[in-house]
């Protein structure tokens, strides 16, 4: 089980790195370094609405995941 559960957190957690990388807010690679020169009041809308939720939701996975880990379940 144990290694089951290690398998899991580690799919959990690439996909949740190319989630946050892609939310990159400015799409460039220069956002990706922190220049995303942005507004700092836009609303999420279609698809980074998506991402934004999915990336919340895979972030949750990876913490039960990582507190049944630690508990050895």
């Amino acid at each position: 089980m144990s290694l089951v559960l290690d398998i899991l957190i580690i799919i959990t957690s690439i996909f949740l790195i190319t989630l946050i990388i892609i939310q990159q807010r400015g799409g460039s690679l220069g956002s990706f370094f922190g220049f995303s020169g942005s507004l700092p009041f836009m609303q999420r809308r279609g698809v980074e609405k998506y991402i934004y939720q999915i990336t919340w939701l895979l972030a949750i996975v990876f913490l039960f995941l990582s507190y049944l880990r630690i508990m050895n379940f």
